[in-house]
């Protein structure tokens, strides 16, 4: 497997809308193990595919909390029956690094997806595992978490992330 670099904000390919996959294949499956491999190494708990500069509707999570992995696939997913109860979450983002906000979304929801062989599936998806899939989707939408806060909070964060891209490497010598 493979680790891929992460594509932070702000970056206009995060703001792509990711396009749906035809067919699932090999291609698709070493691409799903490179993004779980990511995301362990980055210590998320969620990725989706244009994250890592491919806008294909894929999107890997495992929000267990234990050392077993329980990793998820989700390929064209499609969220439905989103329930009118919100949950809130301190959410941040591989993305978005060292960035933390209170979003609120929809504490349970539904997502029709097709599995890692190809399958079609639907999840009835409550609490971090909505929120999870909620923020995973809107990616795909390009869509970050930032943008559900104030205009002043999202700038003063892409302002931060900014002055973090520009800095150059030092090295005492």
């Amino acid at each position: 497997m493979t680790i891929k670099t992460i594509l932070t904000e702000p970056n206009k390919i995060l703001r792509q809308v990711s396009l749906p996959v035809e067919k699932v294949g090999k291609e698709e499956q070493n691409l799903m193990n490179d993004m779980l491999d990511t995301m362990y190494k980055a210590e998320g708990i969620g990725l989706a595919a244009i994250q890592i500069g491919i806008p294909k509707r894929i999107i890997v999570m495992d929000i267990s909390k234990d050392k077993k992995k329980n990793p998820m696939y989700f390929i064209n997913p499609t969220i439905k029956n989103k329930n009118s109860n919100l949950s809130t979450y301190e959410e941040g983002c591989l993305s978005v690094p060292n960035q933390f906000a209170e979003v609120d979304r929809p504490s349970e929801c539904e997502v029709e997806y097709l599995d890692y062989n190809g399958n079609e599936k639907v999840l009835k998806a409550v609490g971090l595992l909505a929120t999870c899939i909620q923020h995973e989707t809107d990616h795909l939408e390009g869509i970050l978490f930032i943008d559900y806060l104030s205009k002043l909070k999202k700038s003063m964060i892409i302002k931060k992330l900014s002055k973090q891209k520009n800095k150059v490497d030092r090295i005492v010598v």
